[in-house]
């Protein structure tokens, strides 16, 4: 089957891919291409054993599950389970839930027309049923890309019995239809998600005689409106998502709705270090140069906040706080970048060229996320008052960690001995790689600290400033060099601590 090459706009921020032209357009055609009904679970069974036996990536984008979670999610769906995700925040529950729409088919047949997605060879509906019943082989057949095929509500206490459910409409009342006309149901959103997958985020959140509403749904696949004897019998996969706290704190998921998940699954942060860094790299949308030391000590720094026994351990601390991070601080490279090109623009003399600084991030730049990242993080109470302090603690550690794990063993004499000489270094926000350059020099051990670094036999002086002010600040922190800052916000290095 070849694939679209042209799209079409169905709404103003979404835009689709047109079917393509050789598709069945009639439920004959569908029956003489050898199409059979096969549901939205052996759909994802079917899929996912393909791409297991071709060895190819079955959930892109999901960094650190590849040994715990994604095992068990593809038991899950080889069984044919419905599942709830449990872990605490910003682990990706959502993230991997939408990955699973990869997964089926990538066109299904639909029967025109129809709210609940119904497939031509298995109508649900006594409208549906009537429509083939009449045009039979002249059904019309359209054709329903995967990725109309989600639906996804976040569980809020609002949330109602006909948002998820379905509802009696009064304008179809009022057009002359009685009540025992199952046209006058307007359905929601699960009914609308009929051969698909619907996902709940936040469950505990959904108020219990809400949840009440989805039990049928889970076991009987079908739905009740307001006494309504309706047997729509849905073809879904439910997929929920929850924080395990939530089932003594803010809610809980009533005991029959967990019996009739079929798999719990629990997430959990990355587990190791690279990993960490692996999910940086591939989440932060980052504005300029963060060199990878640095990102190292961004995520060490995350995974000490997680550690913290100052840091409340039932909310958890996301992924979102390593990313935001990484962002903040290439932001603040970028800030530097453009305030320097101003300063030297009004400082350049004739026609003689400045070099523009170019946006590297230096580890001072890390010192501005302790303050605008405090909201991310849940403190245990007794803390009040004291996150910032907390979080420069923190990073203090994740820093001299790096500095150790990078550059443990290497002679830095050269830097000590400087300093020793009457040397002042000055570093900070407002401070121009060339600046920083020139006021260390030559310094031997320079080059082999800068390739311990990753920054490569020929760094830009912009990467060679964040190098050397990277081993400036880690032998403050091993209590090698001494440091004060400014009254005017510059970092001063010299003398012993």
């Amino acid at each position: 089957m070849r694939r679209a090459s042209v799209v079409r706009v169905t709404a103003p921020n979404q835009v689709l891919p047109v079917p393509p032209a050789d598709l069945p357009g009639t439920l004959g055609a569908l029956r003489a291409a050898g199409h059979g009904y096969k549901s939205v679970k052996q759909e994802l069974r079917d899929n996912l054993l393909a791409r297991m036996r071709a060895g190819g990536d079955r959930f892109p984008g999901i960094v650190g599950y590849d040994d715990t979670v994604l095992p068990e999610v593809e038991r899950a769906l080889l069984a044919g389970h419905d599942m709830v995700l449990l872990g605490e925040r910003g682990q990706g529950k959502t993230r991997l839930i939408r990955s699973l729409v990869a997964l089926l088919d990538e066109w299904t047949p639909v029967i025109e027309g129809s709210a609940l997605n119904e497939h031509p060879m298995r109508p649900l509906t006594p409208a549906s049923r009537a429509l083939v019943a009449e045009a039979g082989d002249d059904l019309p057949v359209g054709w329903l890309h995967r990725s109309m095929r989600y639906g996804e509500k976040l569980a809020t206490p609002d949330t109602s019995v006909g948002d998820l459910i379905g509802d009696v409409d009064p304008i179809r009342l009022a057009q002359g239809r009685t009540l025992g006309d199952p046209e006058t149901i307007h359905f929601g959103l699960v009914p609308r998600t009929n051969r698909g997958i619907f996902a709940v985020n936040e469950l505990p959140d959904l108020a219990e005689r809400i949840q009440v509403a989805l039990l049928n749904v889970l076991e009987e696949r079908d739905i009740q409106v307001r006494g309504y004897q309706l047997r729509l019998p849905l073809d879904l996969l439910l997929v929920a998502s929850a924080n395990p706290e939530d089932y003594t704190n803010r809610g809980r998921i009533i005991t029959p709705l967990k019996d009739r998940f079929g798999a719990e699954v629990r997430t959990h942060y990355p587990v190791d270090l690279d990993l960490e860094l692996a999910l940086i790299r591939q989440e932060a949308d980052l504005v300029a140069e963060v060199p990878e030391h640095v990102l190292e000590v961004l995520a060490r720094f995350a995974r000490a906040v997680r550690e913290s026994p100052s840091v409340d351990p039932r909310s958890g601390v996301s992924a979102r706080f390593a990313i935001a991070a990484a962002e903040t601080v290439a932001a603040a490279a970028l800030r530097r970048s453009g305030l320097l090109a101003a300063g030297s623009a009004s400082s350049a003399a004739g026609d003689e060229a400045v070099r523009p600084e170019a946006p590297v991030a230096r580890v001072g730049d890390a010192v501005s996320v302790t303050s605008t990242l405090r909201g991310k993080v849940e403190f245990e109470s007794g803390e009040e008052g004291r996150e910032i302090e907390i979080l420069a603690h923190l990073l203090r550690t994740a820093t001299a960690e790096t500095f150790r794990a990078r550059l443990a063993g290497l002679d830095l004499s050269g830097f000590t001995a400087l300093v020793a000489e009457g040397t002042v270094i000055e570093t900070g926000e407002l401070v121009s790689s060339a600046e920083l350059l020139r006021q260390v020099g030559t310094v031997p051990g320079l080059a082999k600290a800068l390739d311990r670094l990753g920054l490569g036999d020929a760094p830009t002086p912009e990467e060679a400033a964040a190098g050397v002010e990277f081993v400036l600040e880690g032998l403050h922190l091993t209590r090698r060099l001494g440091k004060d800052v400014t009254e005017s916000g510059r970092t001063v290095y010299g003398g012993r601590s």
